[in-house]
């Protein structure tokens, strides 16, 4: 599906801190879901065509299911969009855009670094983000210019890393194997030949990572709305930067790339260039 493109709905900031509210409920109920599964025996399902691999698990259904269930009864003139349910079309020009285990690999293996993505459409753009990683205790989100890391004892405003070059830069990404020559193989290595180091894993973490001061570029592929909405606003209110590789609004997903500032990402998108 795609997003749905008209004039952006105004929202106020009393407006937003309740329907921050109400995604922090959505997570809270997608938490109990998830954790009771994590690190257990559990069965993995296989969405992709012959020859591909695209996991869910029972976590990810039963996990968007909850969350749906408080997003529909805290705002049911809502819209949702989600990774693994039916689009629900709402009266009011808004859209939940929900990925309830962003990292379902990671989720299968144990890996602690999955998170839960709530964001909030408003027609043109993302324009709330919340990122929980329950397994952490960390929950990340933002809404108009201030983004917060919140831990179970305190809650704390977070910022990029700053006047940082692209050669001293710390980036990540999935996986390299994401790269071919078809999907943009000669911009990461070039991207990855040219910063200080080069990590990966992560998922949506990585994103949070940089919002949060410790890494300073996120560069992926073929991404869709649900894996990118909630990441929007955050990194913005951090002080970093978030578009395709193109420098377009990245809400439609496809290649994103995340820099800690304007002038890191700038020169980001100029390797990113390269070939396309």
């Amino acid at each position: 599906m795609q997003l749905p493109r008209h004039d952006p709905i105004q929202l106020s900031a009393e407006e937003l801190k309740r329907l921050m509210h109400v995604a922090n409920l959505a997570a809270d109920a997608a938490a109990l879901v998830s954790l009771q599964y994590f690190r257990q025996p559990i069965t993995v399902h296989n969405k992709a065509a012959e020859g591909d691999f695209d996991p869910v698990t029972v976590a990810d259904r039963e996990a968007e299911l909850a969350i749906r269930r408080v997003l529909q009864e805290q705002t049911p003139q809502i819209g949702i969009f989600g990774e693994e349910h039916e689009t629900i079309q709402g009266e009011s020009g808004l859209m939940w855009i929900v990925d309830p285990i962003d990292g379902t690999r990671s989720f299968m293996s144990g890996m602690p670094l999955w998170g839960t993505l709530i964001g909030l459409y408003d027609g043109q753009e993302s324009v709330l983000g919340l990122v929980d990683q329950p397994a952490l205790n960390e929950r990340y989100s933002a809404y108009r210019d201030s983004a917060y890391l919140a831990l179970p004892d305190s809650t704390h405003s977070i910022a990029t890393r700053r006047q940082v070059q692209l050669a001293d830069a710390v980036a990540y990404c999935t996986t390299p194997d994401i790269f071919t020559k078809y999907t943009g193989r000669p911009q990461f290595e070039s991207v990855r030949d040219t910063v200080k180091l080069m990590r990966y894993g992560g998922d949506c973490y990585a994103f949070a990572l940089l919002a949060s001061g410790h890494i300073d570029v996120v560069i992926d592929c073929d991404l869709q709305p649900y894996d990118i909405a909630a990441l929007i606003p955050i990194i913005p209110a951090a002080g970093g930067v978030v578009t395709t590789w193109t420098g377009d609004n990245p809400i439609v997903g496809g290649h994103i790339a995340a820099s800690g500032s304007r002038e890191l990402h700038d020169s980001l998108l100029e390797h990113l260039a390269q070939g396309v």
